[in-house]
């Protein structure tokens, strides 16, 4: 039997990391039901503490998740988890961000100045990369 997933990343601001990836990747940020929030805090289900503000809206504070355009179907969803801990060493997953050759340098340029760090450039035969880290330190790799 085959299984879906959902890839998730530690946090320590879901919802800001939410937002700088789903710009990184063209994606969409789920929206969040402020109503059904707010009828769990009613029915004794969560709290206030459990809730946070962002953008303007009432939203869960443990986590926030972004889907590509097309639905699930198309990839999986990325779930930005709420950690008290900040990263510490390099990650042993990363994902790729397949942009193609011609687009490599302009998005690298474009998340830096959106707080990404650049870490190195790779290559192995004609195909080449440029790691660089997110504004909490997450690597990636642009190829």
């Amino acid at each position: 039997m085959a299984y879906d997933f959902q890839v998730v990343i530690d946090t320590s601001d879901p919802h800001s990391l939410a937002d700088w990836w789903a710009d990184a990747l063209g994606w969409k940020v789920e929206p969040q039901d402020e109503t059904f929030i707010r009828h769990m805090i009613e029915k004794g289900h969560a709290t206030d503490d459990d809730t946070t503000r962002h953008n303007g809206a009432l939203v869960w504070k443990a986590g926030a998740a972004i889907r590509h355009p097309d639905g699930l179907e198309r990839a999986p969803r990325v779930l930005f988890q709420l950690v008290p801990e900040p990263k510490t060493v390099k990650n042993r997953v990363h994902l790729d961000i397949r942009v193609g050759a011609d687009h490599i340098e302009s998005v690298v340029e474009r998340l830096a100045a959106k707080g990404a760090t650049v870490l190195h450039r790779g290559r192995q035969g004609p195909n080449w990369w440029v790691t660089i880290a997110d504004p909490e330190g997450n690597e990636l790799c642009i190829t």
